[in-house]
């Protein structure tokens, strides 16, 4: 950029910053949603949950679609942004 262009948009500075913040704070929105760490746990849980009685078959089965269909949703997502943070194994 220029010594003219950047006195000229000088004015916009404020604007790409927040444009730059509004990207990290997506990104790391994203990132937290995108987890599948919680999700595992959810899961391992829900297991813990059964086999103590807290939650019947037909709960655990019903939870645990949900579960699993969160995990594809993830591992979806990751490989459209080209594996970027995947997880081996998921």
């Amino acid at each position: 950029m220029g010594l003219v262009t950047g006195i000229l948009t000088l004015p916009f500075a404020p604007v790409r910053g927040i444009g730059w913040v509004l990207d990290k704070v997506v990104k790391a929105a994203e990132d937290e949603y995108y987890d599948p760490a919680p999700v595992q746990e959810a899961l391992v849980n829900l297991e813990r949950a059964r086999d103590e009685g807290r939650v019947d078959d037909e709960e655990f089965t019903r939870q645990e679609e949900v579960l699993l269909h969160r995990l594809e949703e993830i591992r979806a997502y990751q490989l459209r942004q080209g594996g970027q943070g995947a997880e081996p194994g998921l």
